[in-house]
C-alpha cells in the first residue's frame, strides 16, 4: 500500500505529471501530430508555470487555511499535550551528530514544537515513520533539550499519525492537544486528529506572508517547483481525505469531534 501511494504520488504530482505529459506527447507525435504537440506543449508549460514563484506562492496560499497561533495565546489554549507531526526532510544518519537528524521543513516543526514545550511545560508526542520518527526524537533531545513522552514510529501517513497518537493519548487521558505541523499541511491534519475524538488547537509553522509582486516571481527555480509540489500534495490529500471520509473507506473509530478553535482573550479578537 505504501509503495502504491508513493508511485501514484510521483505520477500525479510535479514534476512527474508534466514530464509524463511531454513523454506521451512525444510518443503520439508521429501518429497524431496535433495531439502530440498539444500534450507536449501542455506538459512543458505546466512545468514552467509550477516552477515560478508566482504560481508556487498562490498554491501555497490555497493550501494554507489555518492562521498562525498568536504567541500571547499559547499559554491559554487549555491543551494537555503537544503533538508534532513527521515530515520528509530527515537523514537516517548525520555524521556530524553521529546519529539521525532532521533538517529543513521537519526541523522547523521540531523547533516550534520545542519552543511550545518550553513555553507551556506540556509533554510532547512525536509521530512519524521509522527513521523519520527516530530523527525527530533524537533532534528534540540533542538540539532542544526536550524528551518526548510518547513516541510513534509506525505512522506512514497523516491518517495513521492521528490514529496512533489518539490511542497513545487516550491511555494518558489527554483529550485536547496543540498540533504542530507545516502551515500547508495543518488543515488536513487537524481534521484527521479531530475525527479521532481529540480537541485540536492548530499550531502551524512556516506560514507564508504576502509579499509585493516582483519580476523575479516569474523566473523558474527548483525551490518554487518544490513549493508547488508540496502545496499540490496537500490539496490532493485534502480531496482524498474528504472523499474517503464521505465514502467510509477510511474513517476513525471515534469520529464526530469538531476542530476546536483557539479561545480569544477578553478584549481581543480571535486569531
Amino acid at each position: 500500500m505504501e509503495r502504491l501511494k508513493l508511485i501514484l504520488g510521483k505520477l500525479i504530482l510535479p514534476p512527474g505529471a508534466p514530464i509524463l505529459l511531454v513523454i506521451m506527447g512525444l510518443i503520439a507525435w508521429r501518429r497524431a501530430p496535433r495531439l502530440g504537440r498539444a500534450l507536449a506543449g501542455m506538459g512543458a508549460v505546466a512545468l514552467w508555470l509550477l516552477s515560478t514563484g508566482f504560481v508556487a506562492d498562490r498554491l501555497e496560499r490555497l493550501a494554507e487555511r489555518v492562521p498562525a497561533l498568536p504567541p500571547a495565546q499559547v499559554a491559554s489554549t487549555g491543551a494537555q499535550a503537544i503533538v508534532i507531526l513527521g515530515g520528509p526532510s530527515h537523514r537516517a544518519f548525520a555524521p556530524e551528530y553521529g546519529g539521525p537528524a532532521a533538517y529543513a521543513e521537519l526541523l522547523e516543526r521540531l523547533a516550534y514544537g520545542a519552543w511550545l514545550a518550553h513555553r507551556t511545560g506540556l509533554p510532547v508526542l512525536v509521530t512519524g515513520y521509522h527513521d523519520e520518527a527516530n530523527a525527530m526524537r533524537d533532534t528534540l533531545i540533542r538540539n532542544f533539550q526536550v524528551t518526548p513522552r510518547w513516541f510513534d514510529d509506525r505512522a506512514y501517513d497523516t491518517y495513521e499519525n492521528a490514529s496512533d497518537a489518539a490511542r497513545l493519548l487516550r491511555a494518558a487521558r489527554v483529550t485536547r492537544i496543540l498540533l504542530v505541523s507545516s502551515a500547508a499541511h495543518l488543515w488536513r491534519a487537524e481534521h484527521e486528529f479531530a475525527a479521532t475524538g481529540l480537541a485540536v488547537v492548530a499550531a502551524p509553522v512556516g506560514t507564508e506572508t504576502p509579499a509585493p509582486l516582483s519580476w523575479r516571481d516569474f523566473l523558474t527555480s527548483a525551490q518554487a517547483l518544490s513549493m508547488s509540489t508540496s502545496a499540490l500534495h496537500e490539496l490532493v490529500g485534502e480531496f482524498a481525505r474528504v472523499t474517503f471520509a464521505w465514502s467510509g473507506i477510511r474513517r476513525h473509530r471515534d469520529g464526530g469531534q469538531h476542530v476546536t478553535p483557539v479561545p480569544a482573550k477578553p478584549g481581543r479578537q480571535g486569531g
